[in-house]
């Protein structure tokens, strides 16, 4: 993988607002994983979508680095994948990610993915990223529609 173009996703706070579903946190810590699925998403998911089987007909590889649930259980963890898992598959259906990653709460998302451009609300993501470039999700279109132009 580390010699290949990877652009990597995180999903919450990213491209699925689980932070504006009501009472997300109360849900989360009850081991309700519904703000999984009903996360709306935070950028015009078609655009997206095009923007990104674009960068993969230019030979990047997508992927998705997300972390489970701070509090968690065995059963609860299999829950919020399978939420984030059919999430993704509603809103970008015509994407075919190259690694789709959900990980324990905390690890270092560079670890697992290795190189790339990762796009994550996190700011410590962002600040561990290793061999490529991090952003914020805030400038994930523009830097997007840059690569295109670049290929």
């Amino acid at each position: 993988m580390k010699n290949e173009k990877w652009i990597w996703f995180d999903c919450d706070g990213t491209i699925a607002d689980l932070y504006g579903v009501e009472n997300w946190l109360a849900m989360l810590r009850a081991y309700d994983a519904t703000p999984y699925k009903l996360a709306r998403p935070l950028v015009n998911m078609s655009k997206l979508a095009r923007k990104l089987n674009q960068l993969q007909r230019a030979g990047y590889k997508l992927g998705i680095i997300s972390w489970l649930s701070k509090s968690s259980t065995l059963t609860y963890d299999e829950a919020v994948t399978t939420a984030k898992m059919k999430w993704l598959k509603k809103h970008l259906a015509s994407v075919h990610f190259d690694a789709i990653n959900i990980v324990s709460y905390g690890m270092n998302k560079w670890e697992i993915c290795g190189a790339g451009i990762l796009f994550d609300d996190e700011e410590r993501n962002r600040n561990d990223w290793k061999n490529g470039m991090a952003f914020h999700p805030n400038i994930m279109m523009d830097i997007l529609t840059k690569l295109i132009k670049e290929n």
